[in-house]
């Protein structure tokens, strides 16, 4: 797995364009021939792990618009939910505040033959909630002091742990702020906390180095990925996955498929309920 250095230092690899964004360098039509391949490895992977009765849990954490939930859609969007489930937890409430700080996480924590893909986790601590101020700089060296051996201990029972950090520069950054901004269906993603976090991007750098530091285990560590170009970014991160995982090949079972026989029926309706009115396109003006 990455050895928690950021080399990148949240540099792009192509060269900046209008307003500093990245060129992507994949359009859609290879990005998704590329996926697919890796989709039928994570199916392979999902079979090997309700086989075996492993369990995995994914942490995505990364800057705000870094890609967290695209690349955890591109991976659970081909598998079981019944199987793959993905953990996005609001603010604590008042009664979670006063629990330890691992304890609203560990009853999302997978059991045998599942998946759990976290986006945020408890990272959350030396994070935003130490950047913003929403924690006593004494919560965050506790939870340095802690975190390790919390991992440690689900390691050692058997749990596949994965951490992932989706670096983004600042530039790019701004240009996802402003498509949110612009877009309506994505502006639920934007949050007063999004417009002060756009003035300490510097100090997230540093609380995540900081973090790093602290939390990049042996058992437990860290792998950075560049997410300036968000299609490379979740190709890159999935086969990094995939390649440190064990040899997950369980043969696929074959399901014998005969024709029907006779003619295929069609929906028939005797009750008082019967199908709405399809939707109807509105006309064109001209």
């Amino acid at each position: 797995m990455g050895n928690g250095k950021d080399k990148s230092k949240d540099k792009g690899n192509g060269k900046a364009g209008k307003n500093g964004k990245e060129p992507d360098t994949l359009s859609k039509k290879d990005y998704e021939a590329l996926l697919e391949p890796l989709q039928i490895e994570l199916n392979g992977m999902a079979r090997w792990l309700a086989h075996h009765g492993k369990r995995l849990v994914v942490l995505f954490e990364g800057r705000d618009t870094a890609g967290k939930g695209g690349a955890i859609n591109a991976i659970a969007d081909c598998l079981s939910p019944r199987q793959c489930h993905v953990v996005a937890l609001s603010k604590p409430s008042e009664e979670e505040q006063g629990q330890w700080y691992f304890q609203r996480y560990v009853p999302h924590l997978p059991t045998a033959g599942q998946i759990a893909l976290f986006d945020r986790s408890w990272y959350n601590r030396p994070g935003v909630e130490t950047v913003m101020g929403f924690c006593k700089p004494q919560d965050t060296e506790h939870f340095f002091k802690q975190a390790p051996a919390f991992e440690q201990l689900l390691v050692d029972d058997g749990i596949l742990l994965f951490k992932y950090w989706l670096t983004v520069d600042q530039a790019q950054q701004e240009e996802r702020f402003a498509e949110r901004r612009e877009d309506p269906l994505k502006r639920w993603k934007l949050s007063p906390i999004d417009l002060v976090a756009r003035e300490k991007y510097a100090d997230y750098g540093r609380a995540r180095d900081r973090m790093l530091e602290a939390t990049h285990t042996k058992q437990a560590p860290w792998t950075l990925v560049d997410f300036n170009d968000q299609k490379l970014g979740r190709l890159t991160l999935i086969r990094h996955l995939l390649d440190h995982l064990p040899d997950t090949h369980v043969p696929e079972q074959n399901l014998d498929f005969p024709p029907l026989k006779g003619k295929a029926g069609k929906e028939k309706f005797t009750g008082p309920v019967s199908p709405i009115a399809p939707f109807k396109p509105p006309q064109s003006a001209d």
